[in-house]
Formats: structure tokens, sequence, C-alpha cells
């Protein structure tokens, strides 16, 4: 009877347990499904396709807010280097098929690593480059590491067909870990993987020695050390104060849900905020579209430096394992993500993304009543070629959304002789200098302020009002409201002078006042970019020429640059899309917002830089009635 008993049991509570729940149509691939998806898709690529991008195949966005059943599916990219060419595959992961098959000519996907080992051998095959290195007094080439770059587009003979990188060396004598300190200037290969020759090499500067003072990160190259400051000890000993149902983190009243893309990085999904017993709406999606760092150097060797690094590079594959107590604070939880390498292979990204509460400083006060702030950071680490950039979601209680960048990592300097500089670089070190460049993010921000639609976007300016009978004293100002109602209105940039900002808003939504709800974009440190309009690299990165976008949502239209940024001659992109100048009027508005940093090095930035950071911020403006934290605790 007791074992009868202990059978009912487990079978009433399976009964009530049932199958598992079905994953969030936007949960992201796990590796069973990255192996199923290449099963179904390798059949139809020769076998020396390699897979670009792996990652999942986002529904429509009406079918996830409607929650319509709908099948996983995986979207690849692949490239096959010995025809040349690039296809786009859906794998249908329920039914077990191909969805869609489709070759896209003319492009070129993310350079690999694979492209880069191909280069190194090409490179150090050719005879003009074993001179180069011979005339500067290098025999062993076993010393020398080639780096590939992005090659852009030049319009250059030999560039117009094929798969171009250029290929840059390094000294690296020993256990030289910090090769980017030892350039060997004006040696620069330009390679076509797919003709299998070296275009041209670029062999110039020879007088110029190598630098060799070390530029080592350890702590021996850096001693005597300083004293280690008090012990802060970070601790919650109840665990953290959030949770995670099915994928979707809840905190303080806020919701959402997170991926790590092989190309963008990290990206949010239906972010919301609960008030008055419900979740309302904000963010739909938003993530990093592309990025892109112009050096501003036009010599033979880095007139060519303008890396996507989203696009060309991607930063979800070059994420780096988080450390607590270092990458992040040591009560941060840190989970994996996982994602698939050139052969298809599921490669797991351990501790990729990192969570946790910390300290938000105060959150209001006056006189004796006052509260302390909580923030909570989503964030993760992206190590692209010599810089290291961090991302960081941060929610704040006052219902705010803050994007903080985290720049960091090893600039990228040439040799310089006599310790001279030109004007398009700085010394920083004996025999080195740095060229000035910028930095530009562009996020894609799909903002649901209570429901996609019906959303207007409106530009706030400030101005200051005439001395006069209506301004006596002359101290009276006003903020003026304009609705950008099409596309081509809506590509704007930042005006200090009237600190302009811009707001999201619902027409069929009201506060407690009777004002539409809204969010509204706070820019921070920002630039403008110094490339001339009619440049190569303006051409491709043609998002840089507003600081602000706005688009009505259209699936598919993710990437401020085009799908395919690598090589590409411009035109794809925002410019294409808004050309057609549609309106934004009760729409479901998509905000592209760029944030320029330009970086004119000095000499505390090297040997590694300390962080930088920049950001924005999308806070609440008419969204509640009130301070949303006036309900903090003491």
């Amino acid at each position: 009877m007791r074992l009868a008993l202990v059978i009912l049991i487990a079978a009433l509570a399976a009964c009530r347990t049932g199958p598992p729940a079905a994953p969030h149509p936007l949960t992201p691939l796990n590796a069973a499904e990255i192996r199923e998806a290449v099963r179904i898709i390798r059949p139809r690529v020769p076998e020396t396709a390699r897979f670009s991008i792996l990652a999942l195949d986002e529904p429509p966005k009406e079918i996830v807010l409607r929650q319509i059943p709908t099948p996983r599916r995986a979207l690849a990219i692949l490239y096959d280097a010995p025809s040349n060419r690039t296809w786009e595959a859906t794998a249908n992961l329920d039914a077990r098929r191909i969805d869609r098959f489709q070759e896209i000519p003319g492009v070129q996907p993310m350079v690999t690593g694979e492209d880069a080992a191909r280069a190194d051998q090409m490179v150090r095959a050719d005879a003009r480059w074993q001179r180069a290195m011979e005339a500067r007094g290098i025999h062993d080439l076993n010393h020398v590491v080639i780096v590939a770059w992005t090659a852009g587009y030049f319009d250059i003979p030999g560039t117009q067909q094929g798969r171009v990188i250029r290929a840059i060396p390094y000294y690296s004598p020993g256990n030289t870990r910090n090769i980017y300190a030892h350039p060997i200037e004006g040696v620069v290969a330009h390679v076509n993987l797919t003709t299998g020759s070296v275009i041209e090499l670029l062999d110039t500067d020879r007088g110029v020695p190598v630098p060799s003072e070390p530029a080592e990160l350890a702590p021996l190259f850096n001693a005597p050390l300083r004293l280690s400051p008090a012990p802060l000890a970070i601790t919650q000993i109840d665990g953290p104060g959030f949770s995670i149902e099915n994928g979707e983190v809840r905190w303080q009243k806020w919701r959402f849900r997170y991926a790590l893309h092989p190309r963008e990085g990290l990206v949010l999904y239906s972010v919301g905020y609960e008030d008055a017993g419900r979740v309302r709406p904000i963010l739909y999606r938003g993530s990093l579209s592309e990025m892109v760092v112009p050096y501003g150097d036009p010599s033979g060797g880095w007139f060519f430096r303008n890396s996507f690094d989203a696009g060309e590079l991607g930063l979800g594959i070059n994420a780096t394992s988080l450390k607590p107590g270092v990458d992040c604070p040591e009560n941060c939880t840190v989970f994996d993500a996982v994602t698939a390498d050139p052969e298809g292979r599921p490669v797991p990204l351990p501790h990729a993304v990192a969570l946790y509460e910390r300290d938000g400083g105060i959150a209001w006060k006056h006189e004796e009543e006052a509260r302390r702030a909580r923030d909570l950071v989503l964030g993760f680490v992206s190590t692209v070629g010599n810089y290291d950039y961090g991302f960081d979601w941060i929610f704040h209680q006052s219902g705010s959304l803050e994007m903080r960048v985290s720049l960091t990592g090893v600039m990228a300097a040439k040799a310089v002789a006599d310790g001279s500089h030109d004007a398009y670089s700085h010394l920083v070190g004996k025999n080195l200098a740095a060229p000035h460049h910028q930095h530009f993010f562009t996020f894609r921000l799909d903002l649901d302020v209570d429901g996609p639609l019906p959303n207007r976007v409106v530009e706030m300016n400030s101005v200051p009002v005439p001395t006069g009978p209506a301004n006596p004293y002359g101290g009276a100002f006003q903020m003026r409201e304009t609705e950008l109602r099409t596309e081509s209105e809506a590509q704007r940039n930042l005006e200090l002078s009237t600190s302009r900002k811009w707001i999201v808003i619902n027409p069929g939504a009201r506060n407690p006042l009777g004002h539409p709800t809204g969010y509204a974009l706070l820019p921070g440190e920002n630039a403008v970019p110094f490339a001339q309009p009619d440049s190569w690299v303006r051409r491709r990165a043609a998002f840089l020429n507003s600081h602000v976008w706005f688009t009505p949502y259209q699936a598919g239209e993710i990437y401020a640059g085009g799908n395919y940024p690598n090589q590409s001659r411009g035109g794809d992109g925002l410019p294409a899309w808004t050309a057609a100048n549609r309106t934004l009027h009760n729409q479901d508005v998509v905000m592209w917002y760029t944030m320029g940093i330009t970086h004119n090095p000095r000499p505390e930035d090297w040997p590694v830089m300390p962080v930088h950071a920049a950001g924005f911020q999308l806070v609440p403006w008419g969204f509640f009635g009130r301070n949303p934290a006036m309900d903090l605790p003491r």
C-alpha cells in the first residue's frame, strides 16, 4: 500500500507538472537547436561553406505581441570561400525543414579567424614582404605577428571583386603579449583572398625603428605597486533582488528579456514597467545596431582603418568571460551564452553576461526625507582586436533606462622616429604615436510607449524670449514642441544652444494630468564625424549624417549600415529605407541614436586606456503622473 501510495503521488505530480513549457519565442538558440539547424542546412551548401552567423530567426513583432504560436527558426548566413558565394538560410526547427534558402550575390559576410589565418600564410609567402622585414633587420619571421584588418572600400583596382582584407605586422620577440606596442611601421599587405593574391604591398618608412620599450600590462612590468585600498565587501545575505521566470527578468517593477546576439551583442526585449497592477510596455527591442571607428591619419598605412566592429567583426561572438569582483562586482550573477563556430558547432561563451544590483546614490531628498536608490545592471564586454568595449543597460527605480558604454583596451599606435609626431597623432611612448580617431555607436531603439500604436515623434527646443514687454528683464525662455511627421523631417542633430531633445509619445494614452504619455531621449557626450561627407567611410556609414533618425517599424530593418557592411560601397540601411520618406504620424516608431566619441590620445591612455564612459538615457516624460520612486521604502 505504501508503494502504491508513492506511485499515486508521483503520478498526480506528473499530471500537475505536465510537459515542459515551450520556450518564449525570443529565447536564444541553445546548443541542441544549433546542431539541429546545421543538420538541416548543411546539405544545401558546399562542404567548404562556413557559417558566418547562426542565431535565432526572431518571429515578427506582431506575432510575439499577440502571443500567436510560431515555430522555432534559425537564421544562418553562410560563405563559401572557393566560390566567393554567400547564402541566407532559415531552418524550421519544429518541422525540421528549410523554410528559406537564398543566395545573396555581391556581398561579403563578417571577417573571420579563417580569413586572418589564410591572409597570414599568403603574406608570409610573399617575397616582397620578406624583403621588407629583412630591410628592417627582422630575420626571424616567427617573431612577427600579422593582424588582419577589414579593408573597407576605396575603389582601388583589384578590390572590386573578391574578399579583401589588410594585413599589418607587429614585432613580438620572446613572451611579448602587448604586440600593439611594437608596430612595424610602413608595411601593409592588401590581400585578395578570393584570387589568392597580394594586390599591393606598402613598404615605406624603412628608417622608422620598431619601438622596443615594453608596454606589458602584468604587475611585474608596473612595479612598484601601490598599497591595496581598504577592503570593500558587497554582500546580499538574502541573495539577489531580481528573479528570472522563463527567461524574463523581474526587478523593482521592471520586466524585460535579453539575448546575446553574435553580431549585435546584448539585445533587450519586451521592456516594461509595472504600474497600478499592470506592466506598461516601453521598449520592444533595443540593441547596438552598428558601430564604426574611423581613424584620422591619411597615410598609406592608416587611411583604410575604419572598422565596422558589429557588422564586420561581430560583438557577441567576441564576448569575453566576466569575473565577479573584477569585471563586475562581487555580487554579480554571470550567465553563459552559446554561439556557433564557422563549422556550425556550438561554442559555449561562459560567463558572458552579468546581472547585478548596485548602489544608485540618492534617489531623491528634501530636508529630512530622503531615499537611497538601487540600480540593476545588465552588461557584457566585447574584445574586438585591440579595443575592449563594455555595454551596460542600467535600470533605475525612477523608470529611466540608461545605456553606458565603457571604452578601454590598447590604442592602435604607429612607430615614429626621434620621438616626433605629426598633426594626425599624439606621442604616447618612446617612438610611439597614437593617431586621432573617433568611435561611433548607433543604437536601434524600437520604442512601444504604452503599446506600439499610435506613437508620434516630438522634438523639444528651449529658446530665449527677446527682451520686451513680454520679457522686460530678459530672463525668460520657452520650450517649443514640434512634431516630426516624416522620415526626412526626423533626421536631426544635437543642438546645444536649444538643449534639443526628442520624445516619443502615445496620444492614445493619457497620464493623470491629461497629457500624452511619452519617453524622451536624453543625450550625453557626442561628436560629429570629421571625415568628409563624400569620403568612402561616410558613404558606407551614412547613418553618421544625423545623430537621430526615426523610422516606422518594418521587420528586417535592423542594421543602420545594411546587412552586409563588409566591403560595402554605401547606400544601404538607413539612407535606403528613409528615401521613401514614410510617415511617422501615429505609427509604430523606431528611434536610431548615434553617439560619437572623439579620441585625441594622451600619454595617460598608454599602455592601456583607462575606462572612458559615455552614454544616454531614455527617461519617462509624462509616462507617470508623478515621481514613480515616491514609493521607495526608507
